[in-house]
């Protein structure tokens, strides 16, 4: 049945010469160095490639790359997901409250896995079996996450006095390593793994590609779709999770524009806008990047609007490249 799907899945037949010199695959790399050599050289005085400002920029990345992982997978597939920032807030609140509790670590985990769990399955059920676009979907979804997040605390703030959740889940270092990146690592490689080497991440690239030829071929493209909103739901939930330890607490505006960021993170990785082609790695190196630049940015005095201008700017710059690798 795998060689099958693999042998059959739909796909442009490209030019060798030109498949190894195709720029989709190396821009964002050299984006990503010239960035660092940009920001290493005009902010050399002022601390830029210090390592306190490195980690900080991991710091200040890991849970957008996070995101950005279970993204790639849903625009691999040609859907899309509006709905993370708000599922983190909620998700976030749903661990301060069970840890508020006392249901300890694992019911957090729990109640913040389980919050993003099943608004991704209520993502996953409409746009597969109601046949909602899942742009309309999400969206509407973001507002009844965000919604649900202001209610169920009247808008106040959740505090996180358990120390291990917090260590374990944002704030803790082994040795000099922030915790967030072990977490960001973990994530980033087994997103890896299962886009790239499994018959699950193949079919998931055969779903975007080409759902009809796909369906032909044996895989079940509904199934496909439910699982990666599903898994979106889930790691935006562990996000969440992540807002809550790093900050000692639950908050509704935990997430808010992340939605912004991940996307931008996924398509300048090299993830089509359009379905059937998604790397984590370049998701991961994407969003390296745009923390790169939001730290440089901030160091050189440059305020959060005009950040969310560059941000802006590149989401369209990455669509338009990409419209045009995809036209050829």
């Amino acid at each position: 049945m795998q060689s099958k799907v693999s042998s059959s899945l739909p796909g442009k037949t490209a030019n060798p010469l030109s498949a190894l010199f195709n720029w989709r695959q190396y821009i964002v790399y050299i984006a990503f160095v010239g960035v660092l050599v940009y920001f290493a050289a005009t902010l050399s005085d002022d601390g830029f490639l210090t390592t306190y400002n490195l980690l900080n920029i991991v710091r200040q990345t890991a849970i957008i790359s996070i995101m950005a992982v279970a993204m790639t997978f849903v625009m691999s597939a040609s859907e899309i997901d509006l709905s993370i920032g708000s599922i983190a807030a909620l998700s976030s609140l749903t661990s301060a409250l069970a840890l508020d509790a006392d249901f300890g670590i694992i019911g957090a985990t729990v109640a913040g896995l389980g919050t993003g769990f099943v608004i991704g399955l209520i993502n996953g059920l409409l746009v597969t079996k109601v046949v909602i676009p899942s742009f309309l979907v999400t969206l509407g979804m973001m507002g009844i996450a965000k919604g649900l997040a202001m209610w169920v605390t009247a808008t106040a703030p959740v505090p996180i006095l358990d120390k291990t959740f917090v260590y374990l889940f944002g704030s803790g270092d082994v040795g000099s390593v922030p915790i967030l990146l072990i977490w960001t690592v973990v994530i980033v490689f087994a997103g890896h793994v299962l886009l790239r080497k499994t018959a699950f991440g193949r079919r998931t690239l055969a779903t975007g590609g080409n759902p009809s030829a796909a369906a032909f071929s044996g895989v079940n493209v509904s199934r496909i779709k439910l699982y990666v909103m599903i898994g979106s739901g889930m790691l935006a939930g562990l996000a969440g999770m992540l807002y809550a330890g790093r900050m000692h607490a639950g908050r509704y505006t935990f997430g808010e524009g992340d939605e912004l960021s991940v996307i931008a993170a996924v398509i300048l990785g090299g993830t089509s806008l359009f379905g059937g082609v998604g790397t984590v790695i370049g998701t991961l190196i994407g969003s390296l990047m745009i923390g790169t630049i939001n730290n440089g940015l901030i160091i050189m005095g440059l305020d959060v609007s005009q950040q969310m201008i560059v941000k802006g700017l590149i989401i369209i710059l990455a669509v338009a490249f990409g419209r045009k690798a995809v036209s050829r």
